[in-house]
Order: structure tokens, then C-alpha cells, then sequence
């Protein structure tokens, strides 16, 4: 299909990335080799789609490209997509990839008490939003820490006796003496659109639904 303006899908790093590319092998995609070069410092690849190309950025940050105009296709988990809730993202596609949870944790020791009997604690997470809102069901005021990364060292170091994390299999939880104690979200990748591309581009946008939809049927 020619594309009369540039379009870009954006890609998350990591093990998403790993499990979604068959799936854009599937729907047409093929990046240039220098995708799969782990030597390359490129950040934007040329695909065999006359003016389709491929970025690859953070899990957090794909949502934001595309939410914000830079690109106008992309996949992101539906955590992010509940953490910044973009009125821009439209996510038509669940690709049933990514499978995972955001849980709250603490120490295997640590016993958790009546919410009601809360009046203020302290967690620390990569998902402040999700997590306040989680704790504000509950009548709970969250003082969120914001972290990156190495959540786990978290309780172990005094910062907090309590952190929301991304849970796949639990053995990080395990090798750092913490016990999963409820899951907020379960959590799958999605094919997301940006909205103001979806209006102005509907038939190459449609297109490119329907190819991903295929590819699944497909997978």
C-alpha cells in the first residue's frame, strides 16, 4: 500500500519486543537489517513500506510518541495506558502479547492490616497514578516514591515497606524476600493509534488495524 506522508510505528524495547515482532513480520513489516544489528545506534529503521518506518524507544515512551503526534502507531501495555491515560490513544487491538501483572508487594514477613486502618503510607512504584488511585478506592492517601528501576531493594533499604511492580513469573519477588500480595491490573500489549492520525489518515490507519488482525488469526 503507498503512503502519501511519512508514517511511524513505535516499538517498545525489551521482551515486548521479542514477542510482538512476529506479529509485525506477519502484518507486512520487515524492518532493515540494521533493526536486528545489536551493534547499531540507529533509532528510527526503514521498512520495506515505502514511508513506514519502525522507532524503538522505552515501553513508557511509546505511548507518549504516539499520543503527542510523533507516531501515529504503536504498542503499549494497557498499564501504561492506564498510568497516563492519553485522551489521544486510541487502542483498537488487544495483541495478547506481553502477558503480565501490576501487584502490590512487601516483605514475606510484613503482615498487611485493615485498609480503614491506614492513614498514610508510603510505596514505592513506577506507576504513581495507578497506584494512588488504587489506595484512594480504599480511603488510603499513597505518598508514591517514584523509581525506575530496582524496586525490590526498595523495602530491604528502610524507603518503603511496600512496592507496585510489574509481576511476570514472581521469582523476582521470591529472590528479594517479598510475597505478592494483590494484583491491581492484569496486563497485555496493545495496538494503539493516534487519534488525530486516525481522523485525518482513516483509510491507511484501517489498513494497518486490519493487517495486525490478521497477523493474529494467524499467531
Amino acid at each position: 500500500m503507498q503512503m502519501s506522508e511519512k508514517l511511524v510505528l513505535a516499538l517498545p524495547k525489551g521482551r515486548i519486543l521479542g514477542e510482538v515482532m512476529p506479529l509485525v513480520n506477519k502484518a507486512g513489516i520487515i524492518p532493515e537489517a540494521a533493526f536486528d544489528d545489536p551493534k547499531s545506534r540507529q533509532l528510527e529503521f526503514k521498512t520495506n513500506i515505502d514511508n513506514l518506518t519502525i522507532i524503538r524507544v522505552r515501553a513508557f515512551d511509546a505511548a507518549t510518541f504516539v499520543a503527542f503526534g510523533a507516531a501515529q502507531i504503536g504498542v503499549v501495555g494497557n498499564d501504561v495506558l492506564q498510568e497516563f491515560g492519553y485522551d489521544d490513544l486510541y487502542a483498537p487491538l488487544d495483541l495478547n502479547i506481553g502477558h503480565c501483572r501490576l501487584s502490590l508487594a512487601m516483605p514475606v514477613d510484613a503482615d498487611e492490616v485493615d485498609p480503614k486502618e491506614w492513614s498514610h503510607i508510603r510505596v514505592a512504584t513506577k506507576y504513581p497514578n495507578l497506584t494512588r488511585c488504587y489506595y484512594a478506592s480504599r480511603g488510603v492517601q499513597a505518598e508514591c516514591i517514584k523509581l525506575n528501576g530496582a524496586m525490590e531493594l526498595a523495602p530491604s533499604l528502610g524507603l518503603c515497606n511496600r512496592i507496585v511492580d510489574l509481576v511476570s513469573t514472581g521469582s523476582t519477588l521470591k529472590a528479594n524476600n517479598l510475597k505478592e500480595v494483590e494484583v491491581l491490573t492484569d496486563i497485555t500489549s496493545r495496538l494503539v493509534i493516534s487519534r488525530p492520525a486516525f481522523k485525518t489518515r482513516p483509510k491507511e490507519i484501517n489498513y494497518w488495524i486490519d493487517r495486525f488482525k490478521e497477523a493474529l488469526k494467524d499467531a
